[in-house]
């Protein structure tokens, strides 16, 4: 049983050794917006990202490739009914993600770097979004243009508004009282297996709207960019294949 056990072991490694140099890995996920404490807009989505490792372990990230626009979404509404956000009705997103390659991929530890969100968000003020009979008396674009990179946008209509973004990060972002958490889980929940089968990736970014509305003077924006690697098909059907002969080979050692 020791044999086999070491002999599964091995295996496992072998594969995931073919992962220490730069490799395509098949990622689940999801892109959001969070306004304030609301619940956030997530945009689910399925990317091949790029990973380097050549300087680390088994799944280790030394940099993160990500191609532009597997998230994505045109006019999502999501209804806002806790009367303490009031006056908010709801939100109506329309954005996607730009590009985190070459030559500024995500890297360093923790790992950051810049990656647009292209598109805005809609606050409907008083009314709900899709409210046809009695349509919101006023509303919020807010631009997101710069979120996930940084520097500043500045919009003046019937509300002068103002939006500052930031790079990404698995560390913390924060606008004012309110933070938000990143993080990098491997299967052991280390950061340096995160890029093996079933890892995880939090990388989370500031957006500090300001308003010349009173109640709404800061308007504290997140945003969330979740992705959970997963195993090729094939690594999968040679990891299952390589296990099961080495079971079968035990047992007849076991029977002799």
């Amino acid at each position: 049983m020791r044999r086999l056990l070491s002999a599964i072991a091995i295996s496992l490694s072998a594969l995931g050794a073919g992962q220490a140099q730069a490799v395509v890995l098949q990622t689940t996920g999801s892109l959001g917006i969070q306004l304030a404490t609301l619940p956030p807009v997530t945009i689910p989505g399925t990317a091949a990202v790029t990973i380097n490792g050549a300087a680390g372990g088994v799944g280790h990230i030394d940099t993160l490739s990500i191609p532009a626009s597997p998230f994505n979404v045109t006019g999502f509404i999501l209804p806002v009914t806790d009367p303490a956000a009031g006056p908010i009705k709801g939100l109506v997103l329309t954005a996607h993600n730009g590009a985190a390659v070459t030559p500024n991929p995500f890297s360093g530890s923790p790992l950051h770097g810049p990656m647009a969100i292209i598109g805005f968000t809609k606050v409907c003020l008083f009314a709900a979004c899709d409210n046809t009979t009695t349509p919101p008396p006023a509303n919020l674009q807010v631009p997101l243009n710069n979120a996930g990179v940084g520097g500043g946008i500045a919009v003046s209509t019937l509300v002068n508004l103002t939006a500052l973004g930031a790079p990404w990060t698995v560390g913390t972002a924060a606008v004012g009282t309110l933070s938000i958490q990143g993080f990098q889980h491997g299967p052991a929940s280390l950061a340096s297996s995160t890029a093996a089968a079933s890892g995880s990736i939090r990388l989370v970014t500031p957006i500090f709207v300001s308003t010349n509305i009173g109640a709404s003077a800061v308007v504290p924006v997140f945003g969330i960019l979740d992705l959970h690697f997963v195993p090729e098909p094939g690594t999968l059907l040679l990891l299952g294949s390589g296990i099961v002969g080495l079971v079968i080979t035990g047992r007849k050692r076991a029977q002799r």
